[in-house]
């Protein structure tokens, strides 16, 4: 098996390529990692969620990672990581506009709500939305990417 560094260029098509990815956050020294779904535009990733840890994390420390991967079998694989840092879109006059460019690109791709959406649990019904949209600034990524063995 030959591991290579994959380029900028690639890094960046296989962010816009794919919608799932893993979300790691932490707080107080301690990791929290949850599978998002998300969009891609320019330097940033759009998702959503409901309230919760993750969000209750990001909002106590931004900064964040996300880790996209393929895999073929365990000789062929590529995997991305994106340092990010997370800001919130409130539904406010200010962001309308990004929030719309946000949900507008997540509701290209079918049950794109889902993940951030689905509880393990009931929740009770609310007359205000609970959502909560957010961007991923791009600040660095960097892949790899793993090929069998060509002999």
């Amino acid at each position: 098996m030959m591991i290579r560094e994959m380029t900028h260029n690639e890094c960046v098509t296989m962010v816009a390529e794919h919608h799932m990815a893993r979300l790691a956050c932490a707080k107080n020294d301690v990791p929290y990692v949850v599978p998002i779904h998300y969009a891609h535009s320019g330097s940033r990733l759009y998702a959503f969620s409901m309230p919760g840890k993750k969000l209750d994390i990001l909002r106590a420390n931004p900064r964040a990672c996300v880790l996209i991967e393929v895999f073929e079998d365990k000789h062929r694989w590529k995997s991305v990581v994106v340092d990010a840092v997370f800001h919130e879109l409130s539904d406010t006059e200010e962001l309308h506009n990004e929030r719309l460019k946000a949900w507008s690109l997540l509701s290209d791709d079918l049950d794109w709500w889902e993940p951030g959406a689905l509880k393990p649990r009931p929740q009770p019904t609310v007359a205000v939305s609970p959502h909560v949209f957010f961007a991923l600034e791009i600040e660095t990524l960097s892949g790899r990417e793993a090929k069998g063995d060509t002999s």
